[in-house]
């Protein structure tokens, strides 16, 4: 599981939720509690068109979840006597997650992206809703949300979790001692209930942490890549402008750029005399981590669209078949798009966290360095970073585990009726733990690296990018070789990598 970073005053600039324009860095900024949220009025205006639509098309015609049931008891019509609590019971009814307790953090990053969806302005919900949940998190109270109830086709045991929150039948968790007090409890009003249900906010939510914050890692890592070639004084031709450009892929061509530009070297650099060519972890990182660059801006692009949208099941609109009002009951829920991105990701994780573990072995060689094997002090019988090989090794098969596709999972539930799924919810959590995992190997990566450059005494020049990483890494590391446990040290590692992307 990522660490959550440390919470920082909210700057004065909020997160503006509108339905249109919301993206992965905003979530991120609300789920941190690095900013507040600031409510549209305009989309408050078109929820509300909605809401009254969807009141009076539930009064004139049979409308899935308002005046039927839900799932395989959807041609099951609620009669007006069993009406009264029928949003009640479908909120108990599904509020049955199992597992263990979120984190706060993935549970602040549902709340922003379902305000969000609900300002779209297709849910039919009244804007109390949306200010209640927006003074949820102004307040840094979030509901309790367990970890199972969901495979793609709608978050519905969370949201129930969070709807019996809302009306006052569960208690507001607060994970910060400075929260403030929870809002009101508010009464239930007949389509409250599916309306609330009805998406994926939590998955996205996740996604949308998975995505700000491996875009983080996947551009610290160049910096750690540059370190790491200068302490093995590995060849920057594998890098050279004309290499890219003849095979373009962009992700390829930006991570060579990226690499020369940190070391300050030319388009065409000269290769080192005697060296012919470097190890596969040094001079196929541009194909192997191209890829993830483009894998994260695919998952990008995906919520650009599914971060805004009214996705629910029904959708009402302002303008139906008739001219009026329309309802149209569809599967915009079913979360493919999103699941085949998450799975691409992480398969493109797991190339460039090899490689990155590859790196961690060749700083330990000393044919390649010239160094103490495994960068010991020198003391005969030392063992150095060698156990680091064996724990990145570790956290390598985590991705690796992480990497198997959500895709191919399978289901039928609901009696027949609902006979497929896309398991969005669980490629977002497992693309969570692998990249938690990958900073852990990048971090074992750079220690090595940092350590390997001490020794050498050939710390890079200050005044470019990589030797300013080099300076944030140094400072936050113990220089001290001796033989001793290193957990705490990559944990420094690992918490340098934020600092790196900003080079």
């Amino acid at each position: 599981m990522l660490t959550t970073p440390v919470h920082r005053s909210a700057p004065p600039d909020p997160v503006v939720l509108d339905g249109h324009t919301l993206d992965a860095t905003g979530v991120t900024r609300l789920a941190d509690v690095q900013a507040d949220p600031r409510v549209d009025p305009a989309a408050l205006t078109r929820m509300e068109t909605t809401w009254r639509a969807a009141r009076q098309l539930t009064k004139t015609g049979r409308i899935y979840g308002r005046s039927t049931g839900v799932g395989a008891h959807r041609s099951v019509e609620i009669t007006p006597q069993d009406a009264d609590g029928h949003d009640l019971r479908l909120l108990a009814s599904h509020a049955g997650g199992i597992g263990a307790p979120l984190p706060a953090r993935q549970v602040r990053a549902m709340l922003a992206v379902r305000i969000n969806q609900l300002l779209a302005g297709g849910s039919g919900l009244r804007p109390a809703i949306v200010l209640t949940l927006a003074e949820a998190l102004r307040a840094r109270v979030h509901p309790e949300v367990n970890e199972y109830g969901a495979i793609g086709t709608g978050d519905l045991t969370a949201l129930a979790q969070l709807g019996l929150t809302l009306v006052g039948r569960r208690p507001w968790s607060a994970a910060e001692p400075q929260a403030g007090d929870p809002p009101a409890a508010i009464p239930m009003e007949p389509g409250d209930a599916l309306g609330l249900l009805s998406s994926n906010a939590l998955t996205l939510g996740q996604a949308a942490l998975v995505c700000h914050d491996l875009g983080g890692l996947l551009r610290a890592s160049h910096a750690v890549t540059a370190l790491s070639l200068l302490a093995v004084e590995g060849s920057l031709e594998a890098y050279a402008a004309p290499v890219h450009a003849a095979r373009p892929h962009p992700g390829s061509v930006h991570t060579a750029a990226e690499v020369r530009r940190l070391l300050g070297a030319p388009d065409r650099p000269e290769p080192p005399a005697g060296r012919i060519q470097d190890p596969f972890a040094f001079r196929c990182f541009p194909q192997q981590h191209g890829p993830a660059l483009e894998a994260c801006a695919a998952l990008e692009r995906v919520l650009a669209v599914d971060l805004n949208c009214a996705a629910e099941n029904p959708l009402f609109t302002r303008e139906g078949p008739g001219g009026g009002p329309g309802a149209y009951h569809h599967g915009g829920f079913f979360a493919a798009p999103l699941t085949l991105a998450l799975d691409q990701l992480c398969l493109a994780v797991l190339g460039t966290a090899r490689l990155s573990a590859a790196r961690l072995v060749a700083l330990g060689r000393s044919d390649l360095t010239g160094l103490p094997s495994f960068l010991t002090d020198g003391t005969p019988g030392s063992s150095g970073m060698m156990i680091l090989e064996h724990s990145a090794t570790g956290a390598l098969a985590e991705v690796e585990a992480c990497a198997a596709p959500a895709s191919l999972s399978h289901a039928v539930l609901a009696q027949g009726v609902e006979e497929a799924a896309s398991f969005a919810t669980q490629a977002s959590r497992k693309a969570l733990r692998a990249i938690g995992a990958y900073r852990l190997v990048l971090g074992c990566e750079l220690l090595a690296a940092v350590r390997a450059l001490r020794l050498r005494g050939c710390a890079p020049d200050p005044a470019l990018p990589a030797g300013q990483a080099f300076a944030l890494a140094a400072a936050a590391l113990d220089p001290e070789t001796a033989d001793r446990p290193l957990t705490a040290d990559v944990a420094a590692a690992a918490a340098v990598l934020d600092d790196l992307p900003g080079l």
